[in-house]
């Protein structure tokens, strides 16, 4: 199939889906017709029994039919893939998926994408066509800038991973890419980490780094911050474990390697409600680095 993960081609969005339902489903059932991720909630709703609660209208639809047999003559159905950063859209028939280009493939007969055949389907071309430029429009339409911080306080306890922080000065990601990435490279006071974050509900929060350090760099002091509210400890353990990973991959990785970072605990904050930075920084650092931070959690 043409594409891989990320992409909006066959090879980028179809994945098998496996469900067990014994009282429901019959053992080795297979269904051809195609489904997608928006079809989870109102099936497993109509399958529970459950009223979904809310006005909003769902693009997802039961598959239960498909499932118990009930179905009969099922309709053919249009599936968009889309993605807002890269621009990029394509739907999806029983049979056909267009791209964003307007090519149209016929899937069934060439799932990897090597032939546009619009001119020998010219009514579904132009259909399609102008489904997915309506689908197109309307996302376009309600997306905006995402000007928002992280939340903290919804819930007792909040994870703040790397891949949400902004390094400045020296750090470094562990990746390009932020997704289970970690911070590295911390060798001076000028440096910082921080978290755009969003204080729901105010109150004394216990703040934790996950953090790797080897021995020879033992003794800095880092200091979290938020707003007038600081709180500071001593990196005194050193931690130092290999990378996990790589010796097991078949292909080249492009995401990030990672490791077993162990939790210290640099004491109790008090947040006030509201937006800001939370700040990590280190006060002073006797050996090379202050530390490699992997993420901070904050229960309050």
């Amino acid at each position: 199939m043409k594409g891989r993960k990320g992409s909006i081609d066959e090879g980028g969005v179809r994945v098998p889906f496996l469900i067990r339902w014994p009282d429901g489903i019959e053992a080795g059932l297979r269904v051809d017709e195609i489904a997608g991720a928006i079809d989870l909630l109102p099936t497993l709703a109509d399958i529970a029994g459950i009223d979904l609660i809310g006005k909003k209208p769902l693009d997802g639809k039961s598959v239960k039919p498909l499932l118990d047999g009930s179905a009969g003559d099922w309709p053919d159905r249009e599936i968009f893939s889309f993605r807002p950063g890269k621009g990029a859209s394509s739907v999806r028939t029983q049979r056909f998926r267009m791209d964003t280009e307007g090519q149209l493939f016929d899937i069934a007969a060439d799932p990897g994408q090597r032939t546009d055949v619009a001119d020998q389907h010219p009514e579904e071309a132009a259909r399609l066509k102008k489904a997915l430029d309506a689908m197109t429009a309307e996302i376009h339409a309600e997306l905006g800038e995402d000007d928002r911080g992280f939340p903290v306080g919804h819930k007792a306890f909040t994870l703040l991973p790397a891949r949400d922080g902004v390094a400045e000065g020296t750090v470094v990601r562990s990746n390009r890419f932020p997704n289970a990435s970690f911070f590295l490279e911390w060798g001076s006071v000028d440096d910082l980490i921080s978290w755009d974050i969003d204080v729901l509900e105010a109150g004394d929060y216990e703040a934790t780094v996950y953090y790797a350090c080897p021995q020879a760099d033992l003794g800095s002091i880092v200091e979290l911050s938020f707003g007038e509210a600081t709180v500071s400890a001593k990196v005194t353990e050193a931690h130092d474990p290999p990378v996990i990973g790589p010796d097991h991959d078949r292909v080249e990785r492009q995401e990030s390697v990672t490791k077993d970072f162990r939790p210290m605990t640099i004491g109790k904050i008090q947040l006030a409600q509201g937006r800001g930075p939370l700040t990590l920084r280190a006060k002073d650092i006797p050996g090379g680095q202050a530390m490699e931070v992997h993420s901070i959690t904050l229960r309050r």
